[in-house]
């Protein structure tokens, strides 16, 4: 025992005396590489000869070599794509700074400013940087208020329409892209019409609304769902599109708190779930039959639900329970199978990026499916599931297999707030709940409703 204790004492002593000669070596190759402190020489010129990376996006770092730029930050001013770079550093021959944001053209100017800052010299790169535009969050609709107390709630054109108090749940007139609904729960319904670039109320004369959804008939009039507690009423309605969504009747189903609705896009039947019931049930605007098709394994819950492009499945979205549960369509029987857990752990909140069972949600809400192209070699589902997890301020994304990422939010290792910018290291959400995607924009809407804001996902324009 002791003859090996001594064995492993040696080998230790042994790797750390090579780890000490490999660390000296690279200092005394760094010092002799490092640019000496030389002060800008205005008898010389500035000179630009290289950087590195040749493409870089939006926050990514970037070398520019060359030669008397001087050793005061300060005094170092770059350009690149006519845009301000933030300088971090600066060695006579060589600049360390950071990609800004809408440096689409590329160009590089590196200046020396005077003690006004004006500029003494400049120095240019004789090629461009390739900009690669990226994904960034910005702020699309709304006021922000620091101060809760000065919220005011009105319609008005994009730049002056206000905030919005208790965003839920968001979708585009299947028939006019220009035309964005979203529904409030107690709050008010508003129309973002693009076209205008007008926020008007669309008013239901609900006190309660929780899904806008859409028939898949010819007229494709709007679905609303009444999320009231009254064993005698109504839970949808219909806002007829030849009244302009003015007019409303009743499916003449007595339905208690429904948080959720899909329409099958082939079949047209139309599904809800209720919440003190704990179950999903369908209705066929033919027949006006209502049957149950399967009882949720919890009840007192809010199940959201999102049907796949294909109507092939849909995903039943188990807000309370923290969960996301997948339902198989039998086109035989026309109607929805016993679901099965697709990721997350039923009444387990957390925060963790995983395959099924292994990642954690905590409170998802509303999701979206997009097509990903990726995907179009191998064959089989093209859909990633992008969808909102509340309480973990962040947009997360749910592919085929099942595998849960994040794709933005929680920026600057945080979790709530409110922030612009990088999807991961600087965009922050704040309760986000409600998402759609405009699949000819390329972009996404997320309604972000602790801010009381309308944000966006797009590529840099």
């Amino acid at each position: 025992m002791k003859i090996k204790n001594k064995v492993k004492t040696r080998r230790w002593q042994i790797r750390w005396m090579v780890l000490a000669l490999i660390a000296l070596s690279l200092t005394h190759c760094k010092h002799d590489e490092l640019p000496q402190e030389v002060g800008y020489d205005p008898s010389k010129p500035v000179t630009v000869s290289d950087f590195y990376p040749k493409a870089g996006s939006v926050g990514n770092n970037l070398v520019i070599y060359g030669e008397n730029f001087g050793n005061d930050l300060s005094k170092i001013k770059v350009m690149i794509g006519g845009k301000p770079a933030k300088v971090v550093g600066v060695k006579n021959n060589a600049i360390y700074c950071i990609i800004p944001e809408k440096a689409y053209a590329g160009d590089i100017k590196v200046s020396v400013l005077g003690g006004n800052n004006e500029e003494l010299a400049y120095g240019a790169s004789k090629e461009p940087l390739s900009y690669t535009r990226k994904l960034l969050v910005s702020t699309f609709l709304g006021k922000y208020y620091q101060v809760p107390s000065n919220f005011e709630e009105k319609e008005g054109p994009f730049n002056d329409c206000g905030g919005f108090k208790g965003i839920l749940w968001l979708t585009f007139d299947p028939k006019n892209y220009n035309h964005l609904y979203f529904s409030a729960d107690v709050n008010s319904c508003r129309l973002i019409d693009f076209e205008k670039q007008y926020v008007s109320y669309f008013r239901t004369d609900l006190d309660r609304v929780s899904i806008l959804n859409w028939r898949m008939d010819g007229n494709q009039d709007m679905i609303v769902s009444h999320n009231h507690s009254s064993d005698t009423k109504n839970g949808n309605y219909l806002f007829t599109r030849e009244s302009n969504f003015i007019q409303k009747k009743a499916i003449e189903v007595y339905a208690r708190g429904v948080n959720g609705t899909i329409v099958h896009p082939q079949n047209g039947e139309l599904y809800y779930s209720r919440f003190r019931a704990g179950d999903i049930r369908r209705y066929d605007f033919n027949t006006k039959e209502d049957k149950l098709v399967f009882s949720n394994p919890y009840s007192a819950v809010a199940v959201y639900m999102v049907m796949h492009p294909s109507g092939d499945y849909a995903y039943l979205v188990e807000y309370d329970k923290h969960f996301i549960m997948r339902t198989d369509y039998d086109r035989d029987k026309k109607t929805f199978k016993t679901p099965y857990t697709i990721c997350g752990a039923a009444g387990t909140a957390g925060y963790a990026d995983g395959i099924g069972t292994n990642a954690r949600l905590n409170g998802p809400v509303q999701g979206v499916f997009v097509k990903n192209p990726e995907y179009e070699t191998a064959g089989g589902d093209q859909y990633d599931f992008y969808f909102c997890d509340k309480a973990n301020h962040a947009v997360r994304i749910l592919t085929p297999q099942g595998r849960v990422s994040t794709f933005a939010g929680r920026g600057n290792n945080g979790t709530s707030g409110y922030a612009d910018g990088d999807l991961r290291t600087e965009a922050r959400f704040n309760n986000p709940q409600a998402i759609a995607y405009d699949d000819v924009k390329k972009c996404f809407y997320i309604g972000d409703t602790g801010n009381w804001l309308i944000r966006k996902i797009a590529k840099e324009e």
